[in-house]
């Protein structure tokens, strides 16, 4: 009997622990830890990551801003270099902690995102299990960009910090709203989608601030469009978003800027939690400029889908607003699962991610056997050997080089035969993918001979 007693009085005591825990933790900070979680079980790191620290190397190194892309052979003169700050931290992450430092950067990223759109459902009124559920679609709709470590992660925290300040304003107006200034002063030294945060800005600015208070709306307008300028390129960083968006890729709609596609997995997914978000934001009544953005969103999002991800954050907020479920025991499911989650994310943090271009062994030979001379790679393959010190023909960023050579290497990286000639600007190595377009036109290259591979990327090299 003392046995059993001492049992009953160590499980009210649990119960106790769970209940009060659950006090704290609910079904929307489970949502953060799983989708966090998620990222860096599943991460990997993707194209258009690599070159930030590349470049923030060389920055380091000689103590001044570059001309160009130092590391491409390519001509680049000219260019102007705006995300400098990126380039700086994750030039700090990469010499802190490697591929794992970058890894870290998108869980923290995807986790910081999440909550602040978990902070705004709810001072929308929306409840904490269909905030939930609304977070997780979101979650399940933008799985490519929360698993893939792109530079993109900057704008992933810094598009929630505007909504939410948007948002906050159209329920309150103050003089808060000149913190759009410095924010997306911040952002546009980052990456280039303050294009869409200054967008959906303007959307607020015009559609509901103007109605009110027309003067300051337009001062800030005004004040905002300028603010995106404050880079270290000044008055010319509208040209570098002018070549950023008009790059050949962009044009072409492959690559980054590939459109939504009814034969990809992942699209279809977007696609269905973004008309599932978009049927409930339109159930929650959003205001005028709300709805304005999302047209605005989902338009950018058929023409680009990686850009889907801000058309999701943006409806999960009237979304959640219209979805009301019966609660139960999730807090208490939540306070158990959610230690579950923080262990996964610490445990896929700690054994980094997943590789997906070059083993290092491959690497060190490709740049042995290349000897300093310009190495024709694919695009993950090619910012490896930048941020290893060297040389590739050309490589992110794309909109850098000129649009003949923007043209044959998208070619080259397509597999097309006009892609052949890109073949001339290798020095003596060519790195490529295996299975990708790349590799199976290598295959049929008199010049060049398999020399090794490894689980992920094959090496060639010219013919004597």
């Amino acid at each position: 009997m003392v046995i059993v007693g001492a049992l009953s009085l160590r499980a009210s005591a649990l119960r106790a622990r769970v209940a009060s825990t659950s006090a704290w933790f609910g079904p929307l900070e489970l949502a953060v830890a799983l989708g966090a979680a998620l990222s860096a079980v599943a991460g990997t790191i993707g194209a258009d990551a690599r070159w930030l620290p590349a470049l923030g190397r060389i920055i380091l190194d000689r103590g001044r801003i570059p001309d160009g892309v130092p590391y491409a052979s390519a001509p680049s003169a000219g260019w102007h270099n705006v995300p400098v700050s990126a380039e700086l931290i994750m030039r700090g992450l990469t010499s802190a902690a490697g591929d794992r430092g970058l890894l870290l950067a998108q869980v923290v990223a995807v986790a910081a995102a999440l909550a602040i759109l978990g902070l705004d459902l709810r001072r929308a009124g929306a409840d904490d299990l269909g905030g939930a559920v609304v977070l997780l679609v979101v979650v399940v709709g933008a799985l490519p960009v929360l698993l893939i470590v792109r530079s993109q992660l900057f704008s992933l925290l810094l598009f929630p910090v505007l909504v939410t300040l948007l948002r906050a304003e159209a329920r309150s107006p103050s003089v808060q709203i000149w913190l759009v200034l410095p924010l997306l002063a911040l952002w546009s030294n980052l990456h280039g989608a303050v294009l869409v945060g200054l967008a959906v800005a303007t959307a607020y600015l015009v559609f509901e601030r103007a109605r009110r208070q027309p003067l300051a709306a337009g001062a800030v307008l005004v004040a905002s469009a300028l603010a995106v300028c404050v880079t270290p390129a000044l008055q010319h960083t509208p040209g570098y978003y002018a070549g950023l968006v008009q790059n050949e890729a962009a044009r072409r709609g492959e690559a980054l800027w590939a459109p939504l596609s009814l034969t990809s997995g992942f699209d279809l997914l977007l696609l269905a939690a973004a008309i599932a978000l978009l049927v409930l934001a339109i159930r929650a009544r959003p205001p005028l400029w709300e709805i304005i953005a999302l047209i605005g969103l989902a338009a950018i999002t058929v023409k680009t889908a990686r850009s889907g991800v801000w058309l999701l954050f943006f409806a999960a907020t009237p979304a959640a607003r219209s979805l009301h479920l019966e609660p139960g025991r999730e807090r208490r499911v939540a306070a158990v699962a959610l230690p579950v989650a923080v262990a996964l994310a610490v445990f896929g943090i700690a054994r980094g991610p997943h590789s997906s271009g070059a083993g290092k062994p491959l690497l060190d030979e490709a740049l042995r056997r290349a000897a300093g001379t310009p190495i024709l790679a694919e695009s993950i393959p090619a910012e490896q050997v930048a941020l290893a010190g060297g040389r590739v023909w050309m490589s992110n960023p794309l909109d850098a080089f000129s649009y003949r050579n923007q043209r044959l290497y998208l070619d080259w990286l397509a597999g097309r035969p006009a892609g052949d000639a890109a073949l001339r600007h290798a020095g003596r190595v060519v790195l490529v993918i295996r299975g990708d377009a790349p590799a199976k036109r290598m295959q049929k290259a008199p010049a060049f001979r398999q020399l090794a591979h490894d689980a992920h990327s094959i090496l060639y090299v010219r013919r004597r």
